[in-house]
């Protein structure tokens, strides 16, 4: 039997599958911004395995569209990948109790530099700032990730977002995140605000005009290219601020895996995939003996990132949230641009918070 699957269009999220699939999985490909913010419960519809996102998971459940892999793995694996990912990639993927989807890829917001052009990456934001007024700078701000970008700035400043379900983010703490992403974004090539963070990074890969990037998704495809560091902190020995990606590899309900399906999906999980075949079919994986494999193939790129992947902060997974991410980040931008004052922007992103976690009509 062949299964069909979907991931998205990009080496580190289709060459590992394909190379693997030996004819059981039929893997097609979706862009980055399907893989973002496509409707969960119409993929899982069309496909036996999704490779999704966790703040998916809120309308994945709402939808009754995953099969829970409690009932495919035992509590003896599942505690062991747990243990043994890095960071909360793993947690990301559990909800009400259950396990929906394994971290197949473990990524988060880290810095990105062009050291020929900026030097040594800044470790601080005060830092960043400083680079901007030298060399062109840029955040990453397309789609959710204004929001992303926020919430990260935010962490490093010390306050978690969302941290209590009716208020997205304090005053004092709000304002000083958009007035800093402000300053930065005054000074960026206009021509970095559209670009995803492929985008950014080739960007910085084929052209001199960018040097540095403080908070974009890590791509171990670019490394070498690129220096990969830790995401900006407030200050010296403070919490680098990130916002946790990656993917995960979830069952959907009109599944009926066959023992072979399990079995191939178990070895995707396996040291010998994580360690070896995953890192040389592009992948990025989430065990965190890969992570921290001195002999690993781009093994810089996880040493000087690892720190920040272990301290990200998870997203809200409640049905809704997808929605509020697209809507806040735009008026994130509104902000940024001078569309919109940083106060109302601030009180603009609660409502809309406040409002993605309410009860759906017909739900108590």
């Amino acid at each position: 039997m062949t299964y069909t699957g979907l991931t998205w269009d990009h080496p580190r999220g289709h060459d590992a599958l394909a190379a693997s699939a030996n004819g059981l999985v039929d893997w097609s490909v979706q862009p980055l911004e399907g893989f973002e913010s496509h409707p969960i419960d119409d993929l899982c519809a069309r496909y036996d395995l999704v490779v999704l996102d966790h703040p998916h998971l809120g309308e994945a459940l709402d939808a009754g569209c995953l099969r829970p892999l409690d009932d495919l793995f035992t509590a003896t694996e599942l505690e062991g990948w747990r243990t043994g990912s890095i960071g909360p990639t793993m947690r990301s993927y559990a909800m009400d109790g259950r396990q929906w989807a394994l971290p197949l890829d473990a990524a988060t917001q880290v810095a990105a530099t062009r050291t020929d052009l900026a030097g040594d990456a800044p470790t601080t934001w005060d830092e960043v700032r400083g680079l901007a007024r030298r060399v062109p700078v840029a955040l990453s701000l397309a789609g959710p990730h204004a929001l992303l970008t926020f919430a990260s700035v935010a962490v490093a400043l010390g306050e978690e977002p969302a941290t209590d379900p009716d208020e997205l983010i304090g005053d004092t703490t709000g304002l000083a995140v958009l007035d800093l992403m402000a300053d930065i974004d005054s000074l960026a090539p206009a021509a970095t605000r559209p670009l995803n963070p492929i985008g950014l990074l080739e960007l910085m890969t084929d052209t001199d005009l960018l040097a540095h990037c403080p908070l974009v998704y890590g791509y171990v495809t670019y490394s070498g290219r690129l220096a990969f560091t830790d995401a900006p902190t407030a200050g010296p020995g403070g919490r680098p601020g990130s916002t946790l990606g990656g993917t995960g590899l979830a069952v959907s309900a009109r599944c009926t895996p066959g023992t072979e399906l399990v079995d191939h999906i178990r070895w995707l999980m396996s040291p010998e995939a994580q360690r070896d075949f995953l890192p040389r079919h592009s992948g990025q994986p989430s065990a965190r003996a890969a992570w921290t494999d001195p002999s690993a193939v781009a093994a810089d790129f996880y040493r000087n990132t690892t720190t920040t992947c272990e301290q990200a902060w998870v997203r809200p997974r409640h049905a809704g949230y997808i929605r509020f991410q697209t809507e806040a980040s735009a008026v994130v931008r509104d902000a940024l641009a001078g569309r919109t004052g940083h106060l109302a922007a601030l009180d603009r992103m609660r409502a809309l918070y406040r409002t993605s976690r309410a009860p759906k009509e017909g739900r108590a």
